[in-house]
């Protein structure tokens, strides 16, 4: 659609350039005072334009048509692509990017073929074509249309560059702005019981003050870049004036004195699409940077598939000497990891922040591949199970819950669709929200809300916890579910694990002692390594790495505010 509509444009610029011509003739005649001379060329150049109209329209039509083809196929295809990248390319700020790709992004560049390339394309074909035309009016003229052509494509391309990098800045600005913007209006509580005398705003000001910055500096090298191309096209007009001036004078003879003065007439239009083509230049520009930005999310590349995947034997899960780092030259995370959960066993991480604890649980459920080594899953390395069946193994509980808006029914259906009344009533049961569905008037069917705003962290988690329990995998995977929560939604996590055990391979980030210490086995983590692995019992004895974090938990569990006075 794009190619035919390019070939119809660029014949549209010919055909303005041809029906343009017949104005020598149809001038030259006039000025010689022969009218009836003049009157066929003229007729001529009425059909010229009446037939460039017709077909500008049909041209504008088609662009149209494609501009609405990338707003639907551009975003349909970047949406179909991006729900194939790992998990863990969706980082904030490249999902601040993402968001005003799409939006702006593709918006800014469906304007393209709609409303910019018509004339453009245009612009470029018509100053070519009537340079000739001078060549043979007037070749003087002719040969400065013919060395201003380069020279004014050369002064198009600097001025582009003078804004691009601005350009790109202001987009990266307004994307910052618009992720400060959601973040502003989503930690509203946090924002209002932390930061006092108007400090809740800080950061999105912050946003705003640099998006104004980026955009005066844009506005500053735009005007530059306007008035240089400008000056450019003057400079061209003035030499030819010059070269037609310094051609006048009494032996010149009457027929090259009404040539000159037509080829100055040709010399207007020989620059009128140039200065179209340079007041396009924002626009060229602008989506030029958009166009990139859209081509490096197209370019991020999803995990390889396995060409003929493997099933798993059972539920087991192995590091075998992993290593991993989340960027090519950024920090080792993990160095050396090996470790083994036996099916339907509960395994403890344990270890101090950063140690690498929910990089191991990430890389199980493969929101990443890892450097060296392998991870495997009923014996079969992840990277040969397909998605899908790789999804079917592992449900997972986040520290960090998110709801998506609708009811609480929904959310947990997310966990298996096609799951029956009975079954996601167990979960309900299981997990606890049997109780925060008989408080709400609509029970299940209330509204959770944007992200689960209207919901208590500790209601979020049950609800998340309910939707891994109704998926039903064999093996669950469980961030530090219990960090956030008061004492009752912290006693109920844990009996759900409880109930869970022996019956699922169940892989747990913790630093609640009472999960810990039902857990089967214990890795300690220090550093992206593990130093210590065994049973609660036999690494409390053994005075090391654990012994030491379970004496802090044990000194930090009898604290007490005293009152004075």
């Amino acid at each position: 659609m794009f190619r035919r509509y390019a070939a119809m444009a660029l014949l549209s610029g010919v055909l303005n350039a041809l029906t343009i011509a017949p104005t020598v003739p149809v001038l030259l005649n006039v000025l010689r005072g022969d009218v009836t001379g003049a009157l066929p060329w003229l007729a001529a150049l009425i059909l010229g334009a009446l037939a460039c109209w017709a077909f500008r329209r049909r041209v504008e039509t088609a662009g149209i048509e494609v501009g609405v083809a990338v707003l639907e196929g551009v975003r349909l295809r970047l949406g179909n692509h991006v729900s194939r990248l790992p998990i863990g390319w969706f980082d904030a700020e490249r999902t601040g990017r993402l968001s005003h790709a799409l939006t702006h992004g593709v918006m800014e560049v469906a304007q393209l073929p709609a409303h910019v390339f018509t004339p453009v394309l245009s612009g470029l074909v018509v100053p070519p074509v009537l340079a000739l035309v001078l060549q043979v009016l007037a070749p003087p003229l002719g040969l400065v249309a013919v060395v201003a052509l380069p020279v004014m494509l050369l002064v198009f391309a600097v001025a582009a560059r003078l804004g691009r990098d601005a350009d790109r800045g202001y987009h990266a600005a307004a994307a910052q702005t618009g992720q400060r913007a959601v973040e502003f209006a989503r930690t509203q509580s946090v924002l209002r019981a932390f930061s006092g005398e108007g400090a809740s705003a800080r950061f999105l000001h912050e946003a705003f003050a640099g998006q104004r910055q980026a955009a005066l500096r844009l506005i500053r090298l735009s005007t530059a870049s306007v008035m240089l191309n400008g000056w450019a096209l003057q400079a061209v007009f003035a030499a030819m004036l010059i070269v037609a001036v310094g051609q006048l004078g009494p032996d010149l003879p009457p027929e090259q004195t009404l040539s000159l003065i037509v080829a100055l007439v040709i010399a207007q239009r020989f620059i009128e699409p140039m200065a179209e083509l340079a007041g396009y230049g924002e626009a060229l520009r602008g989506a030029r940077n958009q166009l990139e930005a859209l081509d490096e999310i197209a370019q991020a590349r999803p995990l390889p598939q396995a060409d003929q995947p493997q099933q798993p034997r059972d539920a087991s899960v192995t590091l075998e000497d992993v290593t991993f780092r989340y960027t090519e030259n950024g920090p080792q995370v993990l160095n050396g990891v090996s470790l083994d959960v036996p099916e339907g066993s509960m395994t403890a991480l344990v270890g101090a922040s950063g140690s690498g604890k929910s990089t191991v649980a990430r890389l199980i459920a493969r929101f990443f591949d890892v450097s060296r080594g392998c991870v495997k899953i009923g014996g079969v390395d992840v990277r040969e199970l397909s998605e899908e069946m790789l999804g079917a193994q592992i449900s997972q509980i986040f520290q960090d819950t998110y709801l998506l808006q609708g009811t609480i029914a929904d959310n947990i259906r997310m966990g298996r669709p096609d799951a029956s009344e009975a079954e996601i009533a167990e979960a309900v049961r299981l997990s606890g929200v049997d109780e925060i569905a008989a408080r709400l008037r609509d029970g299940l069917e209330s509204a959770t809300g944007e992200g689960g705003v209207r919901l208590s962290g500790g209601e979020r988690q049950r609800i998340t916890i309910a939707r891994a329990l109704l998926k039903d995998t064999p093996i669950l995977l469980v961030d530090e579910a219990t960090a956030a929560l008061d004492a009752e939604n912290q006693a109920l996590v844990t009996d759900t694990l409880t109930r869970l055990r022996g019956q699922r391979t169940v892989i747990v980030i913790a630093h609640q002692l009472s999960t810990i210490r039902m857990a089967d086995q214990i890795a300690v983590l220090e550093n992206g390594r593990i130093v210590e692995t065994g049973t609660p019992d036999a690494l409390a004895q053994q005075g090391g790495p654990y012994a030491r974090f379970l004496r802090l938990r044990e000194a930090a569990q009898g604290w007490r505010i005293g009152a004075t006075g």
